[in-house]
């Protein structure tokens, strides 16, 4: 029954941004329908393009394989992640005669995480880096990252893996390693082994550490996908048909919008979708939206009705003194240039009692939960710092880095860095906060004690009382406490809290 999306009482915007009027479904790929019809599991299909050698006999394997069948739980975690992408990038590597070997090389590069961030500031399921995703047309703004683009991040890891085989002349071992440590890295250790009079195969190469596991991880994959049964484990199913659908909107779309349209929760369209940043899709496009292919017919009937000038909220807004572009983009989550795209604007110039119209988003951002600062925020909630630390807000000042924090408070970059969801090379920004768990005893007025606190529900007590009484928020309670979510809260229940001593009443 189709769904009647929210409408957005606001001002009619400027044709400027409705860029295309289509509402044409594009597929992402085109069926093969002899694989189809052998197959109901994608595993299956997976094993019966192996390409590899998957006989080699080598310890570093063999340690490999044991930590994989002896971690079923993580097999399953993986495995319901993957059930949305894997038909895709199967699709991917048979039309280019890729080893089926490469579909598992997600689970090595981030267990199929779309949304996984390295210290290597690697992005998406197959962990592009920054200059490598630009290198292969992986658009990167604000709005968009285009190395968690499912589709578009999939081609490119195959393009690059198969320019790397035809360098190696066929040699998929070293093709890989190059994936994982660079070309350069490779080509110097086989420089290094025929200087010596050694063998230059994968095996026989000095390679980091790193490199030196990651071979050996994807092979064991392999043999364990290839035989589960054998080494005592289960691949839950994934069905071997098409799981997404790919909607042109013909203009940008407030993403709670789409998962109402779609009637599927917020958090699957953006695991579809997890290459858009923030509350939106991209004003400046792609514009279009993945949705479960069983309601890819329910979304377009919600879209023909919905006009494009209602896809987002649209707000009027008055310049006051002291505001600029910047500001009030910040404010309003959004940028300076979505906000110049539809006002008459000469450059940057604004004047106090200027009407402006500013796209904005339905919902409260916090309710985006898988936005950047929403996965930030949470991730920085979640740290728990060493023994003996205090947990600080730290606001960024000009001069600020990693280095000069990391010295002040006598902890490393890297924990830094991943208590923050960033990596040591990403830049600081004033203004930004960061959460570091200081070594220092500091006594300033930012400083935060965080301590486990057993609460026993009181008569009268509910969760938004005990949440104001400790300063915290229900959903961290519930979050805290899962069994919350499934009942009432009975007198004598016990929760567990984590509060800030210095700021509960």
């Amino acid at each position: 029954m189709p769904v009647k999306p929210q409408v957005a009482l606001q001002p009619t915007p400027p044709p400027i941004l409705l860029l295309e009027q289509t509402t044409s479904s594009i597929e992402p790929h085109t069926p093969n329908t002899a694989a189809l019809g052998r197959h109901d599991d994608i595993w299956q299909r997976v094993r019966d393009n192996y390409q590899l050698d998957n006989t080699i006999d080598n310890r570093r394997i063999d340690v490999q394989l044991n930590w994989y069948k002896s971690h079923q739980r993580y097999l399953n975690r993986v495995s319901q992640r993957a059930t949305r992408y894997m038909f895709f990038i199967m699709q991917q590597i048979e039309v280019r005669n890729i080893p089926a070997e490469i579909a598992l090389l997600p689970i090595v590069e981030s267990a199929f995480e779309p949304f996984a961030y390295s210290h290597g500031r690697a992005s998406g399921v197959w962990q592009f880096i920054p200059s490598t995703g630009r290198m292969y047309g992986l658009q990167q703004d604000w709005w968009f990252d285009g190395r968690r683009d499912i589709r578009h991040s999939t081609i490119a890891a195959l393009k690059f893996l198969r320019g790397l085989s035809r360098e190696f002349k066929g040699d998929w071992m070293l093709a890989l390693a190059a994936y994982n440590s660079g070309a350069g890295t490779v080509r110097k250790a086989i420089r290094k082994n025929k200087k010596l009079g050694l063998p230059v195969d994968f095996w026989s190469l000095s390679l980091p550490r790193e490199t030196k596991a990651y071979v050996p991880k994807l092979l064991a994959l392999a043999r364990l996908v290839g035989d589960p049964g054998k080494y005592g484990v289960t691949l839950p199913k994934i069905d071997n048909t098409p799981y997404f659908a790919v909607i042109k909107t013909g203009s940008q779309m407030d993403l709670s919008q789409a998962a109402q349209m779609a009637d599927v929760d917020l958090e699957e369209i953006y695991k579809l979708n997890p290459q858009y940043n923030q509350w939106s899709s991209n004003p400046n496009g792609p514009h279009e939206i993945l949705v479960p292919v069983a309601k890819q017919a329910l979304f377009r009937e919600n879209l023909k009705k919905l006009p494009a000038n209602q896809r987002i909220k649209w707000q009027r807004y008055k310049v006051v003194a002291g505001d600029s572009l910047s500001t009030i983009s910040s404010k309003f989550h959004t940028t300076t240039e979505a906000i110049k795209q539809v006002n008459p604007l000469r450059g940057n110039t604004i004047k106090v009692n200027d009407m402006l119209l500013i796209p904005t988003a339905f919902k409260k951002l916090s309710s985006y939960t898988y936005s950047a600062d929403n996965r930030l925020s949470k991730k920085q909630k979640r740290t728990r710092g060493p023994k003996g630390s205090t947990r600080i807000q730290h606001q960024v000042k000009a001069g600020d880095s990693f280095w000069s924090l990391a010295k002040t408070h006598k902890v490393s970059t890297m924990s830094i860095a991943r208590w923050n969801g960033m990596a040591p090379k990403d830049t600081l920004r004033p203004g930004q906060t960061l959460i570091i768990w200081s070594k220092l005893q500091l006594a300033k007025a930012d400083r935060e004690v965080i301590r486990k606190i057993h609460y026993r529900v009181r008569n009268g007590d509910s969760l938004h009382r005990i949440a104001d009484k400790f300063n915290v928020k229900v959903h961290d309670i519930q979050r805290w406490n899962p069994s919350s979510k499934k009942k009432y809260l009975q007198p004598g229940d016990k929760l567990v809290l984590y509060v800030d001593v210095t700021r509960a009443s």
